[in-house]
């Protein structure tokens, strides 16, 4: 590259060594220089520190968010503008930064640096006590209880490399950062249930209860009570002290509702004076409660096409889709098959207490050959399944074939005739099938014409392909 427009990007490097850099990580807590693809240039030590991160490990080129896996500083080398003071999370702590893009002579971006200021928060207790009072700060059994409903992942726990993938975790960071509802689409078993928990850890109700309830698996005649909680003998066999429900559990909190679509319809209205009024009444109650609670929701259907259906009222999908999010199925980003199966079967052999196994390259071929309409939660299922049973610490294709049919099997295919089982198998299928057909893919409806329920559905579908 040439000196023709001034500063180039290979000064960014040299940057590290100038006095003005010197004098500002000397009065900060550490700072960081990214090139134009957020690629790490230079850390100091003092962040290295902060961030848990061994001094003499290598990390140039490395993506930023690999080492702070909520960093923003990809969004300021792409966007061009300053995040000049902002909150970041890591290891537990919170961290008052700013981050500053980076140009040459002719306004290009050519990379950003950022700064920690403050790794103690008290030294801006003023503030954060205004901002607590605020906010309400939780008290010794609200920090309890957020303790006993924290999030299991964060972001560093969706796993991918591919375009896809980072673009959509830019997108959740930015959520993180903004309290407002949000709204996870995909298919099923693509990661919006680790989305939605990154996204709480990230947030500013990290401290708060992170609530979660999955629409399909709750039955209908119960789904206002978890919602909403009961008063004190509000029907017989209630329980004379009442319950709390899942709303007034995620007071300050998150409260993360799973397969929305399948909320039903006498329980929709009810939700969205939740969303606009941000209070509710308990089942059995005139007792009016009023709850400060961040919605995050999720949803494997085409709840558009629901509306237009009228299956789900107009007003609660506008409410709901105030900040989108669509999470690519696997197919769409095979290039990290790779990197989340080895993930994958790195967990699995820590959580068997197995020894560790690996994947050949006919393996990897066989795997990304598959279509996964499970996405990763299939991918997840067949890797831990061919581990366990194969016998060799090199996974092979072969190993990911189904298992042979017994002699029984073959006898009755050789004659013909299918097997119990098989027929079993087919028919439920079929009825499966025809209900939802019959529905319009309502699978709420199409479990209650099958006489079961929706985690029964769920699971069938699951298993047949559906």
């Amino acid at each position: 590259m040439t000196r023709a427009s001034g500063f180039t990007l290979e000064d960014l490097s040299d940057l590290s060594e100038s006095p003005l850099l010197t004098l500002l990580d000397h009065i900060c807590e550490g700072s960081l220089i990214v090139d134009d693809h957020a690629h790490v240039l230079w850390i100091s030590d003092k962040y290295r520190d902060v961030l848990g991160i061994d001094r003499d490990l290598a990390v140039r080129g490395q993506p930023v968010e690999e080492l702070i896996p909520n960093s923003m500083m990809r969004q300021v080398v792409r966007s061009g503008q300053p995040i000049l003071l902002d909150l970041l999370r890591s290891r537990e702590t919170w961290m008052v930064v700013t981050r500053i893009p980076i140009r040459d002579q002719a306004d290009r971006v050519i990379g950003g640096i950022g700064f920690v200021f403050y790794k103690d928060m008290d030294y801006l207790k003023a503030f954060v006590e205004k901002y607590g009072r605020l906010r309400g700060v939780p008290s010794t059994a609200e920090r309890q209880l957020a303790n006993m409903r924290d999030t299991k992942y964060t972001f560093a726990d969706f796993i991918g490399q591919s375009a896809p993938v980072e673009q959509l975790l830019q997108r959740a960071r930015r959520a993180a950062e903004l309290d407002t509802t949000v709204l996870l689409l995909g298919e099923t078993g693509t990661g919006k249930e680790v989305l939605a928990h990154a996204i709480h850890h990230a947030s500013v109700r990290a401290e708060r209860p992170f609530v979660s309830i999955n629409m399909a698996a709750v039955p209908d005649n119960l789904m206002e009570a978890e919602f909403f909680g009961v008063a004190p003998g509000a029907y017989t066999g209630a329980d004379r002290k009442g319950r709390k429900g899942k709303i007034q559990l995620a007071d300050k909190g998150t409260l993360f509702l799973d397969e929305v679509g399948d909320l039903p319809q006498s329980l929709q209205s009810k939700l969205l004076r939740v969303l606009q009024e941000q209070e509710f009444e308990p089942l059995g109650s005139n007792e009016v409660i009023r709850v400060d609670v961040r919605i995050i929701a999720a949803t494997s259907k085409d709840l558009k096409a629901m509306v237009d259906a009228g299956d789900f009222r107009a007003d609660l999908y506008y409410r709901l889709n105030v900040l989108p999010i669509e999470v690519p199925p696997l197919r769409d980003r095979m290039e990290d098959i790779e990197v989340l199966a080895n993930t994958m079967i790195d967990r699995i052999a820590h959580n068997l207490g197995m020894s560790p196994k690996w994947l050949s390259a006919a393996a990897l071929d066989y795997l990304r050959d598959h279509a996964w309409p499970g996405n990763v939660r299939e991918l997840q299922n067949t890797l831990e399944r061919t581990f366990i049973f194969a016998q060799s610490p090199i996974l092979q294709a072969e190993d990911f074939l189904p298992p042979a049919p017994d002699r029984l099997h073959e006898s009755a295919g050789a004659a013909g005739i299918e097997t119990l089982q098989q027929t079993v198998a087919r028919a439920e299928r079929d009825g499966i099938r025809k209900a939802l057909d019959a529905t319009g893919n309502n699978r709420s409806r199409a479990a209650r014409i099958l006489g079961i329920s929706r985690a029964s559905l769920y699971e069938k579908m699951a298993r047949y392909g559906l």
